[in-house]
């Protein structure tokens, strides 16, 4: 039998992380990287940040946590067995876009493998607005619908890397002035009161603290994905 690559038995021994890991940084260029299969430190960073993005789509979609771990694995292989014959082209699909598909295919195989398309499994925990009930948990037929979701969770993940790279460059204070402030739209006053400090500082912060942040959104937002990526035959 043919020995896997090192990506594919990187992911085949990989474990469901419980941590949150998405957070951790990224080289420059990430998805470009994962060309070469002998790059562990590309491929570890990879299954960091975009194993967690998969595994919340999933559970977007109806799946269960179990199945969800299941397609973020499947959609990762699936990655490390096509990464190779991408190409470089201005025209094509950017990579977010395919890993979407690839996610998507894996999450229809898990429905399909299911008695009339409907999930067998316990019903989620009772929160009506975030899950859904075991006879609605079918998939979505609307690609919109799926691609909105998709892009509300991508952008989530550029956030928390933006905000891991703003925290280790500023004071653990201004940060957290920052985050409660600008991230978590709390009143000035209310910041000031739990942190002790005076509304000046949490007005300074802000002003200090927000072009540093919208610039390592627009860095983080790059890194994760790669513009111009084709899939086709390789040259």
């Amino acid at each position: 039998m043919k020995d896997l690559p090192g990506s594919e038995r990187f992911f085949g021994q990989r474990l469901m992380a419980k941590t949150d890991s998405d957070t951790q940084r990224t080289p420059p260029g990430l998805p470009a990287r994962l060309k070469d299969w002998k790059d562990q430190a590309s491929w570890e960073q990879f299954d960091q940040l975009y194993r967690p993005l998969i595994f919340r789509f999933a559970l977007s979609q109806g799946l269960t946590e179990s199945e969800a771990e299941d397609v973020a694995q499947e959609t990762l292989l699936a990655v490390a067995k096509a990464i190779r014959r991408f190409q470089y082209s201005r025209a094509r699909c950017r990579f977010k876009h395919w890993l979407l598909t690839l996610a998507r295919h894996r999450i229809a195989d898990h429905f399909r493998r299911q008695p009339n398309g409907v999930v067998a499994c316990a019903l989620p925990p009772a929160d009506p607005g975030t899950r859904t009930g075991t006879a609605q948990r079918v998939p979505d037929p609307s690609a919109q619908a799926a691609e909105a979701l998709w892009e509300a969770e991508w952008a989530e993940c550029v956030t928390r890397l933006a905000l891991e790279r703003l925290k280790a460059r500023v004071k653990p204070k201004h940060f957290q002035v920052f985050y409660l402030f600008v991230v978590k739209g709390q009143p000035a006053a209310q910041v000031a009161r739990a942190l002790g400090v005076n509304r000046a500082l949490v007005y300074l912060v802000k002003h200090r603290l927000k072009p540093q942040f919208d610039r390592a959104v627009a860095r983080a937002a790059g890194e994760l994905d790669t513009p111009g990526l084709s899939l086709g035959a390789a040259g």
